[in-house]
């Protein structure tokens, strides 16, 4: 069975002024989809995303989504503690996941900096702190995952 992570980056649900609502989410999709993945890590903004990413990767899971830490704000750094630990970008899936938003006349879903990449053969991608964003993310990438997931294991390409 393929294994997921799940790291909800944000520095108010992991000092318990709100609960984490991103990460169940992402949990219980990914669980329907057939991966095996364990409660969501809560993290703090800032290096502990970077620790918490390096921890995950060890373990060497098939895919590691980030929910949050993705926009303006001078706090959110998720996209500069992922890229460091990528070895390759991949550009087109968050032009993808940015898309529904504007598309639906939510013009703040464009300054989402969300990255995804490939670490060794793990699937990184960032997605926003929104229950909104993280289900649009969903819909995006559900099409998608199966294949670049093979892909990095040296599946074929699909016609």
């Amino acid at each position: 069975m393929r294994s997921a992570v799940v790291i909800t980056c944000s520095t108010r649900a992991a000092s318990g002024v709100y609960s984490d609502r991103s990460g169940p989410i992402l949990v219980e999709a990914l669980r329907e989809w057939g991966f095996a993945t364990g409660d969501p890590v809560l993290v703090a903004d800032g290096d502990a995303v970077g620790h918490a990413l390096r921890t995950a990767l060890q373990a060497e899971p098939a895919l590691i989504l980030t929910t949050g830490g993705t926009g303006l704000n001078p706090t959110d750094s998720t996209p500069e503690q992922t890229a460091p630990l990528l070895d390759r970008q991949i550009p087109g899936i968050p032009e993808a996941l940015r898309a529904p938003g504007v598309a639906a006349g939510i013009p703040g879903a464009m300054l989402s900096r969300g990255l995804a990449g490939v670490a060794g053969t793990t699937l990184v991608i960032n997605l926003p702190g929104s229950t909104g964003g993280v289900r649009d993310a969903l819909d995006v990438l559900r099409p998608v995952l199966d294949h670049a997931i093979d892909q990095l294991h040296g599946g074929d390409h699909r016609a």
